[in-house]
């Protein structure tokens, strides 16, 4: 399978460049030339098969022509070792929980494929640097996902001040081959100062550099491992899906699925007050601008990476993307009155993330539909915000008890690439 740029002015690649790179010479973002579709078949027996084997299939179809095929299986059986089940928080709604991984966010499966797949790639060539920007949630899955990798360093990039306490904990106790970098500002610096390293000949030049945010293929791609097996759990297709999105990597995959043959009947996207997106699709015009915080961190983008990988799936048209796609912004009083009024209904406990979710679904489907949200994060990685909302203590579960035992390790840096890339150079 090759790849070409979404900007159009570099040259092709081939599935172990776009995986070693992440970002193409002219700063585009990788796609596959083409997306194929399954056999009816595989769609007809799929709730009979495992996560694992439902996922080696679909993986197959993006990957199958560069790895082979029992090393392949062997790497979606090694990222899938826990399940993502689907639950019923209310007649015709349903929670896809994604947060049953190691750090219990649903990045884990994208960081812990791509850990294995950039190891395949490039085993015994010698050091090979990762770099994240998070805003949240993908720092602690990555940095969990490669840590103690062989052969491969990863530097953290998060905004000072604005990630979970917990969410930190995660990333910057571990050590080892992980570095995590404090930076004096938003998550858009973070992720302009990684892709600026990606574009800097000179740096390049002295390190191999990689990134593991969702603009690398290897770590958007698997996410579509989660809507084939919500259906499958379902039983039946034709279900709504709601995706709380902020960078768009999750919503993306779940668009590629589709053109697989995900019976899937449409999509929504669940915006926090960065509404971009949910602007685009009113308008038809993209404009991005600098992030806002709010509780839903993991959401708080201005100019969402993956906005160029949908823009390009769908033509450059507007009017396309909207057939397939609707939209939805909620203010941080709302996600609380979300989190708040279904705890009380329900008994179920949303994170701030998955209240966008399980609210744009509520108010999105019609009459007789069936649909499922997906619950991006355990709430009890925003134990103090949820508290707060609920009046009531959240358990943390063991996972992250332990991550907060550790002592925190991080460099603190200005969001100015020459002290990032002096930094780099000198690490």
């Amino acid at each position: 399978m090759m790849y070409y740029s979404t900007n159009g002015k570099a040259p092709k690649a081939g599935l172990r460049k776009a995986v070693t790179k992440g970002l193409a010479e002219d700063r585009g973002l990788y796609m596959p030339e083409s997306i194929k579709r399954l056999p009816d078949e595989f769609f007809r027996t799929m709730g009979s098969r495992s996560f694992v084997d439902n996922s080696a299939r679909v993986a197959e179809a993006f990957f199958g022509e560069d790895v082979p095929s029992d090393e392949l299986y062997r790497i979606v059986s090694e990222t899938l070792s826990f399940d993502c089940p689907l639950r019923e928080v209310e007649p015709g709604i349903f929670a896809l929980e994604l947060f049953h991984g190691p750090t219990l966010a649903f990045k884990d499966v994208g960081a812990r494929f791509m850990a294995r797949l950039l190891r395949h790639f490039t085993g015994g060539e010698g050091d090979i640097n990762v770099l994240v920007a998070t805003s949240g949630d993908t720092g602690s899955a990555v940095a969990n996902g490669f840590l103690g990798v062989e052969g491969i360093r990863v530097f953290v990039l998060y905004p000072k001040g604005k990630v979970s306490p917990i969410q930190e904990c995660q990333f910057t106790t571990l050590g080892q081959n992980v570095t995590a970098l404090e930076i004096d500002g938003t998550f858009d610096d973070c992720q302009a100062l990684v892709k600026a390293a990606f574009v800097d000949e000179g740096l390049n030049a002295s390190m191999r550099l990689t990134s593991a945010n969702s603009i690398n293929v290897a770590r958007f791609l698997p996410q579509a491992f989660y809507y084939f097996h919500a259906v499958a759990q379902l039983g039946t297709g034709d279900a709504v899906c709601c995706v709380p999105s902020g960078n768009f990597g999750n919503i993306c995959a779940a668009l590629f699925g589709r053109r697989m043959g995900l019976p899937v009947k449409r999509f929504i996207a669940a915006n926090n007050a960065n509404s971009v997106f949910y602007e685009f699709l009113q308008t038809g015009e993209y404009r991005p601008r600098p992030s806002v915080q709010t509780i839903a961190n993991a959401m708080d983008v201005g100019d969402p990476s993956n906005f160029a990988r949908i823009w390009d799936l769908y033509g450059h048209s507007p009017e396309a993307i909207r057939a397939d796609v609707s939209g939805a912004t909620y203010s941080d009083a709302q996600i609380e009155n979300t989190i708040r009024d279904c705890y009380a209904r329900t008994g179920y406990l949303l994170d701030p993330h998955g209240a966008c979710g399980y609210r744009a679904l509520k108010e999105g489907l019609q009459p007789g539909e069936t649909g499922f949200f997906c619950e991006t994060a355990h709430p009890a990685k925003f134990k103090d915000t949820v508290e707060r909302i609920i009046g009531a203590p959240v358990a943390v579960p063991e996972r992250l008890a332990a991550f907060m035992k550790g002592e925190k390790k991080s460099v603190a840096l200005p969001a100015d690439f020459a002290a990032f890339r002096e930094f780099l150079l000198t690490a």
